[in-house]
């Protein structure tokens, strides 16, 4: 490491309290040509650093000194950690004039590189969000040149722009369609895409200020996401829907809508578990590899456990738990077809993703009365923020117990001659003549079947959707 070159007037905070305001600045030579500065204002002084040579002046600035608040040596700094920036920004002056500028395309590389390092898990959808938003506008302008106006007129138009349909590699590129300006909920899913590129930029970009590609982040930090653009998603599927939905899968994916139902473990989590990550006696299933790098142990009901059992029956430890019916692996995305096959037959519009039988499994739990630190330790949720913000207008509450005992009834309503099905499985009960009144006979009709199958009066319509109707063996 060089040594920190000494200078009795800037290397104290009480030397340079005593210097007067000067507009040029104060300057330290650590080199031939090469300086560390001080500009003293009215709030405090801030650190800069400066090259002449035969290409002419450069100058920058490295940021605020520690006047008025102790240095941490990434936005303010001392005396010593302002040298070494200022040797940093020379080191990065050097590589600039051998393989060219840093622009944003070097900066959004460098990241890449990074993200696939610590094993980032959704690496292709990175690279087709830099490719598609960022390179094409912003990619050739240097990171140091960047101003938070040209962010901030990026930000708001890709905002402002179409949506875009998925496509093949190498063909052209087609918008859904234009955003219909009437529409507030579509200004908002635009404004929320915008607000997830712009978390790519800024990622990419603080990286670049962490490496000392760039003097500042303050030219990002100043640009601000759309506030209230994101919404989560609240869609589930219902007892009933969930039943069609697993009696209309194809036989090989089928225990696939089966355990996300029963676990609400993601698609990616699900195709990677093996034979040992099931452990019967304590009745878990491990995740190793979360998506936030987390791993997890998913606990079991028995519906949960039993399905477990008959898929692993057989296998080797190191065997995948569940595969296609030729026994090769589930890939990534070959979910999407199945699925959406299996909800035209199940009559459920719109289809359902994968993700929303995570959302059903999380909401099944907390109707039945399960607290939301239980169900985020289950969904892998680091803290209960994320499942209060998705679930927490399900949860039982005072106020609304309040209003619905209060509010008097007013009449208003005409009776309607139109009796709706039960909401939970859409099926009609009678008793069975000559037998006893605690037999019910519960129909269910499904796209695949039609079954009438009796039950114990007392156990719930779920219990018996899990156990029979979702086709668990």
């Amino acid at each position: 490491m060089a040594r920190t070159v000494r200078n009795a007037k800037l290397d104290t905070r009480s030397a340079r309290f005593k210097l007067p305001v000067k507009k040029s600045g104060y300057w330290v030579p650590i080199a031939r040509g090469f300086a560390l500065g001080y500009r003293k204002g009215p709030k405090g002084g801030v650190w800069l650093a400066r090259l002449i040579d035969d290409k002419g002046r450069r100058e920058t600035r490295l940021g605020p000194a520690d006047d008025a608040l102790d240095a941490d040596g990434e936005r303010i700094f001392d005396y010593a950690q302002a040298q070494a920036k200022a040797r940093t920004w020379l080191t990065s002056l050097d590589a600039e004039e051998r393989i060219g500028p840093y622009t944003v395309d070097r900066c959004l590389d460098d990241y890449i590189t990074d993200y696939k390092r610590r094993g980032g898990k959704a690496l292709d959808r990175l690279e087709i969000t830099a490719n598609a938003f960022i390179r094409p506008q912003l990619g050739m302008r240097e990171v140091k040149e960047l101003t938070a106006t040209a962010i901030r007129q990026w930000h708001a138009a890709l905002a402002e722009s179409p949506a875009r349909l998925r496509s093949r590699q190498n063909s052209i590129q087609r918008n859904v369609r234009d955003i219909d300006l009437g529409d507030p909920d579509a200004i908002r899913q635009r404004r929320a895409t915008a607000n997830r590129v712009f978390g790519v930029l800024k990622a990419a970009l603080n990286l670049a200020f962490r490496e000392g590609h760039a003097a500042s982040d303050e030219t990002w930090r100043r640009v601000k996401p759309f506030r209230e653009a994101s919404a989560p998603k609240i869609r589930y599927l219902g007892h009933a829907e969930a039943q069609r939905l697993v009696n209309a899968c194809e036989r090989d994916f089928r225990p696939l809508v089966q355990c996300a139902l029963l676990t609400g473990c993601r698609y990616g989590e699900i195709i990677g578990f093996r034979v040992s990550d099931f452990d019967r006696d304590a009745g878990t299933v491990s995740v190793r590899t979360a998506k936030a790098g987390r791993p997890r142990h998913v606990v079991l009901n028995d519906d949960g456990i039993r399905l477990f059992e008959f898929c692993v029956a057989g296998k080797t430890h190191a065997a995948l738990v569940f595969t296609r019916s030729d026994g090769a692996r589930w890939g990534r995305s070959h979910q999407h077809r199945p699925l959406r096959e299996a909800c035209r037959r199940a009559a459920i519009d719109p289809p359902a993703s994968f993700h929303i039988l995570r959302h059903t499994y999380a909401t099944h739990l907390l109707q039945a009365g399960a607290p939301l630190p239980v169900i985020a330790a289950n969904l892998g949720h680091s803290d209960t923020r994320m499942t209060e913000r998705h679930y927490a207008h399900l949860v039982p509450s005072h106020v609304a117990q309040v209003i619905r005992a209060a509010m008097p009834k007013l009449g208003l309503v005409e009776p309607s001659p139109v009796v709706p099905l039960a909401p939970d499985a859409r099926k009609a009960q009678r008793h069975i003549v000559g037998e006893s009144p605690a037999v019910d006979v519960v129909l269910r009709q499904s796209p695949c079947t039609n079954e009438v199958r009796t039950s114990a009066a007392g156990e719930s319509s779920l219990a018996l959707g899990i156990r029979r109707g979702w086709g668990i063996p």
